[in-house]
C-alpha cells in the first residue's frame, strides 16, 4: 500500500485528491495537513464525505507526515516549500503540483530532490502531457511561417497567471524551437504594439466561473491555423494522474522528475 499524506486537505483539490486516494485499492491516506486557521483542523479528513478515515487534518506537518511515505501538495509555494523541508527531514517523498514558483523556489525545490524523489509537474492531467508531446512535434515541423499564441482560461479562484500549464506548454515550444522562453514570451499587449514579432510566443490568460482549465495552442500561418487544445471538465484527471505520480515514486530515492517521466514520453 501506498501511504499518502495530503496538504490543502480541506481545499477543492484537497479533498478530491483524499477521495482519490481512499477509491484506490493500492493507497492508503495516511496524513492530512492543512493551515492553522482552517476550521477543519482536527476534524476527521473523510468528514465531508461523511466517513471516519481515523485521519485528523493537522497543522503540524511532522504529525501530519510522520506515518506517510509521499505527501501530495497542491497548494500555495511558500506552503509547499516549508512541507518540502519537513518532507527532507522525515525521508517522505512529494508529488508536487503547486504553481507559480519562482527560479529561486525552483532551484530549492532542485535542492530538496537531492535528498528525496520529487515528481514536480504544473498539471498531472496524462491528456495535457501527451499534449506537452504533440506541442513539441508541432513546433519542430512549424518551426517557420507560423505564429504562435497560447490561451488558457480558469475559474475565478486562480491566483497566478498565466497558468503553471500554459507556461510549461510554451516552454515546451521554446525549447523544440531552440529558443529561451524568457526571452520571447509576451504576457501583455495594449494600446499601440506594433506588428507582431514572429519569433515571440503571446500568452492571453481569462478568469472567470469555475472553469477548471482550458488550454489552446494555435499555430497561424498563412492560409491555415493549427488548434491544439485541451479541456479539463473535472479535477479528477489531476487526481489519477497524481496517484500515477506516486506508484511511479515507489522505487525511486532521490531525483527530480515530471509527468514525461512518469508517463514514459522522453
Amino acid at each position: 500500500m501506498h501511504r499518502i499524506a495530503i496538504a490543502g486537505a480541506s481545499g477543492r483539490m484537497g479533498r478530491m485528491l483524499i477521495e482519490g486516494v481512499r477509491g484506490a485499492d493500492d493507497c492508503q491516506l495516511a496524513g492530512a495537513l492543512d493551515i492553522a486557521a482552517s476550521p477543519a483542523i482536527e476534524a476527521d479528513a473523510g468528514a465531508f464525505l461523511g466517513v471516519n478515515t481515523g485521519v485528523p487534518i493537522v497543522a503540524d506537518l511532522r504529525g501530519g507526515l510522520k506515518n506517510a511515505q509521499v505527501l501530495i501538495d497542491f497548494t500555495r509555494p511558500e506552503g509547499t516549500l516549508a512541507h518540502l523541508a519537513a518532507c527532507r527531514e522525515l525521508g517522505v517523498q512529494a508529488v508536487i503540483g503547486t504553481t507559480g514558483f519562482s527560479d529561486a523556489q525552483k532551484g530549492e525545490i532542485a535542492e530538496f530532490a537531492k535528498d528525496i524523489a520529487i515528481v514536480l509537474a504544473p498539471n498531472f492531467s496524462v491528456g495535457v502531457n501527451v499534449t506537452f508531446k504533440l506541442l513539441e512535434m508541432a513546433a519542430k515541423a512549424l518551426s517557420t511561417g507560423y505564429d504562435i499564441e497560447i490561451i488558457e482560461a480558469h475559474h475565478r479562484h486562480k491566483v497566478d497567471a498565466p497558468s503553471g500549464t500554459a507556461l510549461k506548454m510554451g516552454e515546451v515550444i521554446a525549447d523544440a524551437l531552440g529558443r529561451d522562453l524568457k526571452d520571447c514570451a509576451v504576457y501583455a499587449r495594449e494600446g499601440i504594439t506594433g506588428e507582431r514579432d514572429p519569433s515571440t510566443i503571446g500568452f492571453s490568460a481569462i478568469r472567470g466561473g469555475d472553469i477548471v482549465g482550458d488550454h489552446t495552442v494555435l499555430f497561424a500561418g498563412i492560409g491555415e491555423r493549427i488548434e491544439i487544445t485541451h479541456k479539463s471538465a473535472s479535477r479528477a484527471t489531476y487526481v489519477q494522474g497524481s496517484l500515477r505520480a506516486v506508484r511511479f515514486l515507489a522505487d525511486k530515492k532521490a531525483g527530480l522528475f515530471d509527468m514525461s517521466d512518469v508517463l514514459g514520453l522522453k
